[in-house]
């Protein structure tokens, strides 16, 4: 079983909701992310969302963008992110981590290439913002036949056709991007966002994770007891931007258990 599948049976389970952070593989330094990456799992990261340096994305607001500069400046490239992941995996054999990027870096690498490294570091997923589901078969079928999730985007105009492309292809879990924009803008309408995952259910019957909105602890309340998962990246970035390198892991995995405490309190309560 994929470690994505064994967590959150293990998390629906026990009535739990996911706590998923991302971070950009490479900032604040490279040597600094795999001590980030230990430390947020220390304080109840359920899956980890690996971003993958790219320097022209098309759904990564400027916090996350900062990111990528900081770690492209530093020479970093998708063989070192992989190189990354496989030193995390030399302590932590369960903790499922998930790559986002974009096409560009992967069909440089080649896609069987890519995907055959992917599964040798320990890799458990990957979202590609800029392969839409339509045109994804191929990629999909090269990842999932080597135990890798490919995990897809949906919006809140993502019409039922695509949904049930989604539904089709997907494995792990679905990405729901909560607001019309990029990532960190904007405010999480919470009526909304539940209506749009009933829709998204009836089309898609893997686990739904919520993100893209998701600033602070209340947002997070607002949404966990209607989600999978909780997805939160620019608002952990800017933690760790606002200290000394050094800092990174201590600083993101401090403010990240006050959302774990938060989410876990929510959700008991509604149970």
């Amino acid at each position: 079983m994929n470690r994505i599948d064994a967590t959150f049976a293990k998390l629906r389970a026990a009535g739990r909701t996911a706590l998923i952070p991302y971070v950009t593989a490479g900032d604040p330094s490279p040597a600094t992310t795999v001590p980030l990456l230990r430390a947020l799992v220390a304080v109840g990261a359920d899956v980890i969302e690996l971003g993958v340096p790219f320097s022209d994305p098309m759904a990564d607001g400027p916090v996350i963008q900062r990111a990528s500069e900081r770690a492209l400046a530093q020479g970093v490239t998708t063989r070192d992110v992989l190189a990354m992941v496989s030193a995390f995996r030399r302590d932590d054999a369960s903790t499922p981590l998930v790559l986002m990027g974009y096409a560009n870096p992967i069909e440089t690498m080649g896609t069987e290439k890519f995907a055959d490294r992917a599964r040798e570091a320990g890799v458990d997923g990957v979202i590609v913002v800029d392969y839409p589901p339509e045109e994804a078969g191929e990629f999909a079928a090269v990842v999932t036949a080597r135990g890798i999730a490919p995990i897809f985007l949906l919006s809140p105009t993502t019409p039922a056709a695509r949904m049930d492309a989604v539904g089709r292809l997907a494995r792990g879990y679905a990405y729901y991007v909560s607001l019309k924009g990029v990532t960190g803008a904007g405010h999480i309408d919470t009526a909304e966002v539940v209506a749009r995952l009933a829709e998204i259910r009836k089309h898609v019957a893997l686990p739904i994770g919520v993100g893209f909105g998701i600033r602070d602890a209340a947002s997070a309340q607002a949404i966990a007891p209607h989600a999978d998962a909780i997805v939160i990246g620019s608002r952990i970035i800017q933690e760790i931007e606002a200290g000394a390198p050094e800092e990174a892991p201590k600083r993101a995995s401090a403010w990240l258990a006050t959302i774990r405490s938060a989410v876990d309190s929510v959700v008991k309560q509604a149970a």
